[in-house]
């Protein structure tokens, strides 16, 4: 069975930071888009950022230049290195990955569990 798993949140002053980290795990031929959406409380599940098996990011206005998204396809795992947080990055942090599972030839889309993110002094 694919599945993700997220690691790295917790709770952190303001300008602070913070890595989280993201493995993919199963039996898996091929992973394409990975990616970092967040939702605060009260509001609806955004994009972070995403990047592309072979490197190029994308990332949302509000975490330019704070935050970094990396990948390394060996390991199936994708990064994000978040610095200078601020409150407004207080969320749930979700793993996302396009996936293509061995034996299948569907390309899915998969959701980590979320790992909480805090900022506050």
């Amino acid at each position: 069975q694919v599945r993700l798993v997220e690691s790295g949140g917790g709770l952190v002053q303001p300008g602070g930071s913070l890595r989280l980290s993201c493995a993919a795990s199963g039996t898996i031929l091929s992973i394409y888009t990975m990616g970092w959406y967040r939702q605060a409380p009260g509001k609806q599940r955004e994009l972070v950022a995403t990047i592309t098996s072979d490197g190029s990011t994308n990332y949302a206005d509000s975490v330019k230049g704070r935050f970094t998204i990396s990948r390394v396809n060996a390991w199936n795992t994708v990064y994000l290195q978040m610095n200078s947080l601020d409150a407004e990055d207080t969320a749930v942090y979700y793993c996302n990955a396009n996936m293509r599972p061995m034996g299948s030839t569907r390309v899915g889309t998969y959701w980590g569990q979320g790992t909480q993110v805090t900022v506050s002094s």
